[in-house]
């Protein structure tokens, strides 16, 4: 589950309790813990060795300035699938040469705007796309990295929301289809064959997706091997799932290397890697404070002041997320609740049915938000979005402030008057 010391209402290896988080920077916040993000970090590259030549941590996940500057101290690279992505990492001094660009639809100004980047790779996933980019390295009169992201075909067994591998999903090229334009790819003077990716889907808690696709994707290694066509990296993408359940068991990270080097045997291509989720998801919680509490005929409500506008994933995707106290309650026993947010929407839950003691004014957390949190929030209902703080041992660091009503208003016009 996730990085923190519940009864004690703290962070696990950091000092700084809850409520006090609560009573500086008062709820909703996001916390997330340096200590945590750091530890899934290493204990992906080391579970690698020098065989993870690149963890590139895929910014989407999390993309807050103060997360992305403690996996910049790690040496990480970063996966991006927009311009503004990239602009946040160019904001901390990040060059080009450790991002790669991901993402099915890449518009001109940002093909322009990695060109001059100069990133490591871009992963290419259409043949469009593959001649746009050519077109405007010519431009630029450079040359653009690429690899190809082949789609397997391979059902991942997530959510069909997260799933990006099979054929009926928009992400990637078939395999016959990239044979063929890794070999128009290699003709082109404006491009430069660096790698070949594939990334299947997020979530993943068993082995036998990820070995599926890898033994397809190194048929093709091998078939265009035998073209004279050579890879420098195999970007196997991100996808490891992480538990959120009681039930769950995320998949063991050097069990997930093994297996890889093992089928990798002796090529020498550099491995390549984008987790996102499995290196932040734990490492944060989403901190708030009970309303209050209503029954009605059929349900009783955990009424709180977070809501699907600050934390979307249990109404987008029904994923279930751990739902704690962290404050004692004077509550005799405990009931069964749902825990919804006041935003005017039936939809408007982050936990259905659980069980707890809690009274009005209570601080709950919500585990596991330290992914696809914050980043997938919005306005909705003018809300303003939540602080985020991340814990570095004894200290307390406001990463983002909590948004004020003049901030969403700002970009905004009324129409004048009429006279």
């Amino acid at each position: 589950m996730s990085q923190f010391d519940y009864q004690a209402g703290q962070l696990c290896a950091e000092d700084v309790p809850l409520a006090q988080i609560a009573a500086t920077f008062s709820t909703p916040t996001f916390v997330y813990s340096r200590a945590a993000i750091t530890g899934s970090y290493l204990a992906f590259t080391q579970a690698f060795g020098n065989k993870a030549h690149r963890v590139c941590y895929a910014v989407k996940a999390n993309s807050n300035l103060g997360v992305l500057s403690v996996l910049n101290a790690l040496g990480a690279s970063f996966d991006i699938v927009s311009e503004g992505e990239l602009a946040r990492l160019q904001s901390l001094g990040i060059d080009g040469d450790r991002i790669v660009f991901s993402g099915v639809g890449k518009q001109t100004s940002e093909l322009d705007a990695a060109l001059a980047a100069d990133i490591a790779c871009f992963n290419v996933e259409s043949e469009q796309e593959l001649h746009d980019l050519s077109q405007r390295a010519a431009a630029h009169n450079t040359v653009a990295r690429i690899s190809l992201r082949v789609n397997p075909d391979v059902d991942a067994q997530t959510h069909p929301y997260i799933s990006t591998g099979l054929k009926e999903n928009k992400f990637g090229v078939s395999i016959e289809d990239a044979r063929r334009l890794y070999l128009e790819a290699n003709e082109d003077p404006n491009l430069q064959i660096v790698g070949i990716d594939c990334h299947i889907g997020s979530q993943l808690l068993t082995m036998a997706p990820f070995l599926d696709a890898l033994e397809r994707v190194l048929d093709l290694v091998d078939e265009l091997s035998r073209e004279g066509i050579e890879f420098h990296h195999i970007d196997l993408g991100g996808g490891m799932g992480v538990q959120y359940t009681p039930d769950e068991t995320a998949l063991d990270i050097e069990t997930y290397a093994s297996a890889v080097l093992q089928h990798m045997g002796n090529r020498p291509q550099e491995l390549w890697f984008e987790p996102g989720r499995s290196i932040v998801a734990n490492a944060g919680i989403l901190l708030t404070r009970v309303i209050n509490l209503k029954q009605n005929e059929a349900k009783r409500f955990c009424i709180i002041d977070a809501a699907m506008n600050d934390l979307i994933r249990p109404a987008l995707y029904q994923s279930w997320q751990g739902v704690r106290t962290i404050t004692e309650s004077s509550a005799e026993s405990g009931e069964r609740y749902d825990v919804v947010g006041p935003v005017c929407e039936t939809g408007d839950f982050l936990a259905k049915d659980r069980q707890l003691d809690v009274r009005q004014g209570d601080l709950l957390c919500i585990d596991s938000s330290g992914a696809y949190g914050f980043v997938m929030s919005s306005n909705y209902n003018s809300r303003n979005r939540a602080a985020e703080v991340l814990v570095d041992g004894t200290e307390m660091h406001l990463v983002r402030e909590r948004e004020t009503f003049e901030y969403q208003f700002a970009l905004e016009r009324p129409l004048p008057l009429s006279s």
